[in-house]
C-alpha cells in the first residue's frame, strides 16, 4: 500500500508512478477492480431470477468490474457450444462490466468439452449431488476419472451419501448437510488428473480436507464469513452447504489466511422471493450478494486485523487466476486493464435490499451497517465479453 498515480491509455495501464492526476481520491483505497468467479446470472431462461443488465449493474456498483458466469441456473445450461452462443447473445448489450464465462459438465456431455474449451469457457462446473434443477443433474466422481483437462474442475462439493432428509426447519436442514458430506467429497475429487477447485467451502472440516489435499484449491464466500447458525431467521439465509456454527467461521478467516482457502466470491444466486419463502425443506438455497462483497469481507477482516492486501488477493486476484484472466485482471500493473475500485475504507454501507441493483431485493443483510463504502467503479474500456487466455 502506497500513495501512486496510475496512467492508462485505450483502456491499459502504461504507468504507474507519483505526481498529480486528473482524478485525485486523496487517501481512499484504490483497488484492482474486482473479479468475482461465481456468480449466477441465470439467463437465458431464467431472467425472471436474474440477468445480465441488473447483475452486472449490482457489480458495478459493489467495485466488481468482472464476472465470470455459472453455466447454470441458465436454460440452457452452458453445456454445449451452441448454449454458449446463446448466454452470449443474451448478454450482449447488456452488460456494465467484461464478463467471461464457466462451462459445465453433466453425465453423458463430455463430447461437448473439447469445443467448449476451444470457444474459450474458463473452466467446467460439477455437481456431485442434485443440484437443485433437473437440466443440471450431477456426475459420479468414478466418471471423472478419465478426464485431464487444461483448466479447472469446479466441484461443488457435498457426497450425495453423506447427506439426509431436510425438515421444515434450519436445525432440520443443517443437519442434514452435515460438514462431514463437504469432506468426504474433497477427499474423494483429489485424485483426479485435472486441476480441481472446490467451491463455496463452508467448514472447518472442509478446510482440513483442503489442505491435506495437494493441488486441490478451494473458496469461500461473504455469508459464511459473517454469519452462524444462530442468525438464521428465515429461509432468505438459505443456501448449499449451509451457514453453520461459529466454529466453522472461524476456520475459514483461518483458512483464507493460511492459503488453504485462496479467494472469496460471492455464489450470488438469486430468485424471485416467491422461491425463498418455503420452509427449510422446500425454499430454494441461494444468497444474493454480489453488490455487498467488498463491504462483507472487509467488515470481518478489519476487526481481524487483516488488511488491502491480502483483500486484493482474495477478492481480485486470486480469482481472476482461477479463471485464465490474471493476464489482464487482477492487480494493478502495467499492461493490465484499467480496472480500478475506490473504496473509502472508513464509511458505512447500510444495506438496504430496495437499493440494490440486483433483480430482486430479499437479502440476508438486509438493515446491516457494513463497515466502508465503494465511492467509484473505474474501467478504461467498455464492458466486452471475454475469453480464457
Amino acid at each position: 500500500m502506497r500513495p501512486a498515480t496510475v496512467e492508462w491509455e485505450e483502456g491499459v495501464v502504461v504507468s504507474i508512478g507519483d505526481g498529480s492526476a486528473e482524478l485525485d481520491f486523496g487517501d481512499l483505497v484504490i483497488l484492482p477492480g474486482l473479479v468475482d468467479s461465481h456468480v449466477h446470472v441465470n439467463e437465458p431462461g431464467r431472467t425472471e431470477w436474474e440477468g445480465f443488465a441488473t447483475a452486472t449493474r449490482a457489480a458495478a456498483a459493489g467495485g466488481v468490474t468482472t464476472i465470470v458466469d455459472m453455466p447454470l441456473n441458465s436454460i440452457p445450461p452452458t453445456i454445449t457450444v451452441a448454449a454458449l452462443e446463446e448466454k452470449r447473445a443474451a448478454a450482449g448489450g447488456r452488460i456494465s462490466v467484461d464478463v467471461a464465462f464457466w462451462g459445465g459438465i453433466v453425465p453423458g456431455s463430455d463430447s461437448e468439452v473439447p469445443g467448449l474449451i476451444g470457444a474459450g469457457v474458463c473452466g467446467f462446473k460439477v455437481f456431485l449431488t442434485d443440484s437443485g434443477v433437473p437440466e443440471y443433474p450431477p456426475v459420479d466422481v468414478a466418471a471423472l476419472g478419465g478426464l485431464s483437462l487444461p483448466v479447472p474442475l469446479l466441484v461443488h462439493a457435498e457426497a450425495t451419501d453423506e447427506l439426509g432428509e431436510s425438515g421444515p426447519t434450519y436445525a432440520e436442514y443443517l443437519a442434514s448437510r452435515p460438514p462431514r458430506a463437504e469432506a468426504v467429497a474433497i477427499s474423494r475429487v483429489s485424485n483426479l488428473d485435472t486441476p480441481v477447485h472446490v467451491l463455496h467451502v463452508s467448514s472447518g472440516e472442509g478446510v482440513e480436507a483442503i489442505s491435506v489435499a495437494g493441488d486441490v484449491t478451494g473458496e469461500t464466500c461473504p455469508h459464511y464469513l459473517t454469519f452462524t447458525d444462530s442468525d438464521v431467521t428465515g429461509a432468505e439465509f438459505k443456501c448449499a452447504p449451509p451457514i453453520r456454527g461459529a466454529e466453522h467461521r472461524e476456520a475459514l478467516w483461518d483458512g483464507l489466511v493460511s492459503g488453504a482457502l485462496s479467494m472469496v466470491v460471492s455464489d450470488h444466486s438469486p430468485s424471485p422471493p416467491e422461491l425463498k419463502r418455503g420452509d427449510f425443506a422446500t425454499a430454494w438455497g441461494g444468497i444474493s450478494s454480489l453488490q455487498l462483497r467488498l463491504a462483507i469481507v472487509w467488515t470481518g477482516a478489519a476487526s481481524r486485523g487483516i488488511g488491502f492486501e491480502e483483500l486484493s488477493r482474495w477478492l481480485a486476484l486470486a480469482p481472476a487466476q482461477l479463471a485464465g484472466l490474471d493476464d489482464r485482471k487482477g492487480s494493478i500493473a502495467v499492461g493490465k486493464d484499467a480496472d480500478f475500485a475506490v473504496f473509502d475504507p472508513d464509511g458505512e454501507t447500510h444495506v438496504r435490499g430496495g437499493d440494490l441493483f440486483h433483480r430482486h431485493p430479499l437479502t440476508p443483510y438486509e438493515g446491516m451497517r457494513l463497515r466502508g463504502r465503494v465511492v467509484d467503479t473505474l474501467m478504461g474500456s467498455p464492458a466486452r465479453m471475454l475469453a480464457r487466455r
